[in-house]
């Protein structure tokens, strides 16, 4: 399935992955520190910034590319693999709907190594893109920008933010979807603020944060694509980002059968490898044909719209399946273990606790099954 290229790619982060993620996994996720040195290793090593266009500095490549490379990261520790991973939402928005300008100016600065924050959610808007209060009011060859956002990626460490505010279509969710429009807005400017990182369960070394605009004045050179366009881009990079979530899950499911395979072959009860008891043996078993279904199905969503086809309902049913694929792992993981799954000696816990986002973030399970619906009856 995978070309010559693609299977270099994936083994040069497999191995990054062993060498730099996995060792350093628990200490970062206590400390809940960013792995900043992980992050200039990757870069140099040329693992980030995959779909920025040669043209702009980047590789090039697609989002199959994207989703191999992620993948693997992740199986090492998703924190780092999501902090390391997330600007590709920010960069997709300006690949795919910024103008020539806005392209030149930001895609060689990810390239160079800044970071890039994606902001739509709100504390009264997550799932529901067009119940966006944020708004941004047009003075003449500006916008003033005013709301707040939550739950932002890198928010702490982002250099500019893609931000979605409302721009028109009365108060929010009065056929709101029409009215939001999207925006580059630089760290610096004046009046907006972002808060400390929020604590969390689980991907504790992947900061997320508030921020705050208080009349930010931006140039109108700076929104992306025509205004009333908001909507359209968040679902277009939905479309591109799913994959890529899906195949965090993909990863961490890997390593919970990896950590399970290993714990049940050397663990004994009963006279015997616990592996051979059929109970414990039909756990692993699941878990590895589930595996394997999420992997394919993040493969074939991110082929798709490398080939230029509509891969809304299959994003939606990759990103649906490994979320709740790798939470069934996660949990089976830690019964596998016993005792000893609930103790932090074992990384177990933490992949318990790094799963359970998965089902939340970038469109909750209940949402990637309104989307699957809705595709199924077009």
């Amino acid at each position: 399935m995978l070309d010559s290229e693609e299977r270099q790619l994936q083994q040069l982060a497999r191995t990054f992955t062993g060498r730099e993620i996995i060792p350093q996994a628990a200490e970062l996720d206590r400390t809940k520190a960013f792995p900043q040195a992980i992050y200039n290793q990757a870069l140099a090593l040329g693992l980030l910034n995959l779909t920025v266009p040669e043209s702009y500095g980047g590789a090039g490549l697609g989002c199959l590319a994207l989703t191999l490379v992620t993948e693997e990261l992740c199986r090492g520790c998703v924190g780092v693999g999501a902090a390391l991973s997330i600007n590709s939402l920010a960069a997709d928005a300006i690949i795919h709907h910024g103008s020539e300008g806005q392209k030149q100016w930001v895609l060689p600065r990810l390239v160079a190594g800044e970071l890039a924050s994606y902001a739509a959610t709100e504390p009264g808007a997550g799932s529901d893109v067009a119940g966006l209060q944020t708004r941004a009011a047009r003075d003449g060859d500006d916008y003033v920008l005013s709301g707040s956002k939550t739950w932002i990626s890198n928010a702490n460490r982002a250099s500019f933010f893609v931000v979605f505010a409302r721009t028109g279509g009365g108060q929010a969710g009065e056929g709101g979807s029409r009215g939001l429009s999207v925006f580059i807005v630089e760290r610096g400017t004046p009046g907006l603020r972002v808060g400390e990182p929020l604590d969390k369960l689980g991907q504790r070394c992947a900061p997320t944060c508030e921020v705050f605009f208080d009349d930010c004045r931006i140039p109108a050179s700076q929104r992306i694509g025509e205004e009333g366009q908001g909507f359209r881009i968040a679902m277009d990079a939905f479309d591109h980002s799913r994959p890529m979530v899906a195949a965090f899950g993909v990863g961490v499911h890997a390593r919970c059968l990896e950590e399970s395979l290993a714990y049940a072959q050397t663990r004994q009860t009963m006279g015997q490898p616990i592996i051979r008891h059929q109970l414990i043996a039909a756990k692993l078993a699941e878990m590895s044909t589930s595996l394997e279904a999420a992997r394919l199905l993040a493969y074939r969503a991110a082929w798709l719209i490398d080939h230029g086809q509509r891969n809304t309902l299959a994003a939606s049913q990759a990103k649906l399946f490994a979320a709740e694929s790798v939470m069934a792992a996660a949990t089976e993981a830690v019964q596998i273990f016993g005792g000893m799954g609930y103790s932090t000696e074992y990384p177990v816990e933490k992949l318990f606790r790094d799963a359970k986002v998965l089902q939340i973030y970038e469109g909750t399970s209940e949402i990637q099954k309104l989307v699957i619906a809705r595709e199924l009856q077009r």
